[in-house]
């Protein structure tokens, strides 16, 4: 992600993940946008828009907006790709997201906070310089005090003491302040941390927006009985191990995340974990389709080289699958998952697993 979640490159439809949605009008007939033929821009949309509609309906789901907006993107897959360049272009035109503005926000929030502390440590610093000037000041005084002859020397020497010391006492006074404003300062910060939605090391979501979406995600398995999954992806500790660098395994890593966010929907939530492993969140997917989704994310990775030096490394993964049943609690569907990646690495001809729990 370059700079916000929701403003990355929508993926390739080639290398979409494929769904499980199929949906019906209640009357056994749903109207489709190719049906009707040749239509203008708006009238397209329109169509499409009552046909996403009519999916909501048939799949007994409430059409709230986000129902909406993940039902607009799944169905959107199977149509032609001029219809997709063509809608996609119109969202582009009106791309807009709170979770965007907040990620602006947290960044913008603490290069704030870190340039109030840049001030501070300047201000100590002089500080520092100005009671060093003091003490140089009381020494030459004393070696003058070896030499009669240079009283008026030392005259002039004792009342530079005196100024230098008033403004010594300034800048004390001054840091003291600056400090209470730091701290003060370093206080909301950490509020607002506590807070946040995004990782600003991976360019993902964090932790805790992942559980939130997690226990969202579970109340509404519950009531609308759907099918979602999730699946955890860490870098191959093999890979970590045989490349024993800790900067080139951070940058790799930071890769994946990458790649996670180009093969991802608007739906998905894609997040950092913790220690290097990161989730996805799959609304309205069930294991089968969640299973594709990992072996086509695998091959991506596969794909895509890393160079160290002159050394060309073939990136790979592990991916835990599991999915979201609110019967159990958040923690043991993480569990599940981070199971399935343990799993993974015992299986030669795939980097993925399911984990379920019974």
């Amino acid at each position: 992600m370059s700079g916000t979640l929701r403003s990355r490159n929508r993926r390739n439809i080639d290398d979409t993940m494929e769904e499980t949605t199929t949906a019906k009008a209640p009357n056994g007939e749903v109207p489709t946008i190719e049906a009707l033929g040749p239509t203008s821009a708006t009238s397209d949309i329109e169509i499409y828009a009552k046909e996403v509609l009519h999916s909501l309906i048939a799949d007994n789901l409430p059409p709230t907006p986000n129902n909406f907006s993940l039902y607009f993107d799944r169905l959107l897959e199977d149509k032609s790709e001029n219809l997709r360049k063509q809608i996609h272009s119109m969202l582009e035109l009106e791309e807009s997201n709170d979770a965007e503005n907040s990620i602006q926000l947290e960044k913008t929030l603490k290069q704030g906070f870190n340039s109030i502390k840049g001030i501070l440590g300047a201000t100590a610093n002089l500080y520092k310089n100005m009671s060093l000037m003091t003490k140089i000041l009381d020494q030459r005084k004393k070696e003058l005090g070896t030499h009669p002859e240079i009283q008026e020397a030392i005259g002039i020497i004792a009342t530079l003491e005196g100024d230098v010391g008033k403004l010594n006492s300034i800048l004390k006074t001054q840091s003291s302040q600056m400090k209470t404003i730091y701290d003060e300062t370093a206080s909301i910060v950490k509020k607002v941390e506590n807070e946040t939605i995004f990782d600003n090391q991976f360019g993902v979501y964090n932790k805790r927006y992942l559980l939130t979406k997690l226990v969202q995600e579970m109340g509404l398995v519950k009531e609308f009985k759907h099918t979602s999954s999730l699946i955890m992806i860490e870098l191959s500790r093999n890979l970590v191990k045989s490349i024993n660098n800790d900067k080139a395994t951070l940058l790799m890593t930071r890769t994946i995340a990458r790649l996670l966010l180009k093969t991802s929907r608007r739906s998905d939530v894609v997040a950092h974990y913790g220690k290097g492993v990161f989730a996805m969140l799959l609304k309205h997917t069930d294991i089968e389709s969640a299973k594709k989704a990992s072996e086509r994310l695998c091959d991506l990775v596969s794909n895509s080289n890393f160079f160290l030096a002159d050394r060309e490394i073939q990136l790979k993964i592990a991916i835990g699958v599991t999915n979201i049943d609110a019967v159990y609690s958040v923690e043991e569907i993480v569990v599940s998952a981070m199971d399935g990646i343990e799993l993974a690495y015992n299986k030669k001809d795939v980097d993925y697993a399911v984990s379920l729990r019974s």
